[in-house]
């Protein structure tokens, strides 16, 4: 069952935009006994676009509501990710950055398309430099139990999206897709979400390119693409929820089926977008990032600015 947030879902997108953006009186709601996570994407520019704003933020909503952990979306070195372990941009947009005690936590981080023009490798390997950096591969699933119970657990499940969109195979910048057995990925998904252990009380997943967005890349390609392969097994194995990035803004979309969509694509640079068109709940483009508070039944899901404002919150409940 879906419960309105604090905004009217028959607004069109502009209003809306211009109402969230004037209304900061809400008050981040705290929830110790859940599990909590924060989810933020396309950040890495070495401080610049907010990023720096973004990082003080996450530390203090990541204390207030003990995060146990952090969901990295994907794009996380821009332009071009990162050449090596040892490449000057971990410390001047990630260590240098990210520095509140409350974002030592660990982070489950999946590549994004900005990655790829990288190494990919390198992102997987630097576990071994800062072990609060977790990407054992290039797609990993992760069971979490909540409040821990191990008979009440989340079950995530973290994507590599990019192999899955066609269009980077003739872009020479995206060679590192060539080669990835994209068939793998896909049957391993569907085997891991068809997990029938009665304990598992959330699917939820994460990758870095979105199924449905009102930002520029409405009508793309690559969103229509990634809908009609993954919205059919979401559907399938009742995901409840999906996190992306790629999009530079923050949005919430809940279309027909049991699957909520959440864009957290705003941990730096900008970009445009509207409330999408009659499925969506929340846009707006804004610097900020998502908290979620997973209990046995609810999900609170929370859409925090730079500044710290609380712009809007909703309940997911089973």
């Amino acid at each position: 069952m879906f419960k309105k947030g604090i905004f009217s879902i028959g607004l069109i997108g502009f209003c809306f935009n211009l109402f969230a953006q004037s209304d900061n009186t809400s008050q981040l709601t705290l929830n110790t006994k859940a599990l909590n996570f924060i989810a933020m994407g396309d950040w890495g520019r070495q401080g610049a676009n907010n990023q720096k704003e973004v990082a003080v933020q996450m530390g203090k909503t990541g204390d207030a509501m003990g995060a146990q952990f952090y969901m990295i979306l994907g794009d996380n070195f821009y332009e071009s990710g990162v050449t090596s372990i040892n490449d000057k941009l971990w410390k001047a947009s990630f260590e240098d950055v990210y520095t509140a005690p409350a974002l030592k936590k660990d982070w489950y981080v999946v590549l994004g398309n900005h990655d790829y023009k990288g190494n990919p490798q390198a992102e997987i390997d630097y576990h071994q430099v800062d072990n609060r950096w977790n990407m054992p591969s290039r797609y990993y699933t992760k069971q979490v139990a909540i409040n821990n119970d191990t008979t009440q657990q989340a079950l995530f499940i973290f994507l590599d999206t990019s192999p899955l969109i066609a269009e980077y195979y003739g872009k020479n910048e995206y060679s590192n897709v060539k080669g990835v057995d994209t068939a793998a990925q896909i049957k391993w998904l569907q085997n891991v979400l068809s997990d029938p252990s009665p304990n598992i009380k959330w699917r939820i997943v994460c990758g870095h390119h979105p199924l449905y967005t009102g930002g520029k890349r409405f009508k793309a390609p690559e969103t229509k693409e990634l809908n009609e392969l993954l919205k059919p097994i979401f559907d399938k194995y009742n995901v409840d929820i999906y996190v992306c990035g790629h999009e530079h803004n923050l949005q919430y979309i809940k279309p027909e089926g049991k699957t909520h969509y959440f864009i957290s694509g705003a941990g730096s640079e900008l970009t445009d977008t509207k409330v999408y068109p009659k499925i969506g709940k929340f846009g707006l483009s804004e610097n900020g990032f998502m908290a979620f508070s997973v209990t046995p039944s609810t999900t609170t899901v929370q859409i925090i600015s730079y500044k710290g404002d609380v712009l809007y919150k909703d309940k997911i409940e089973k």
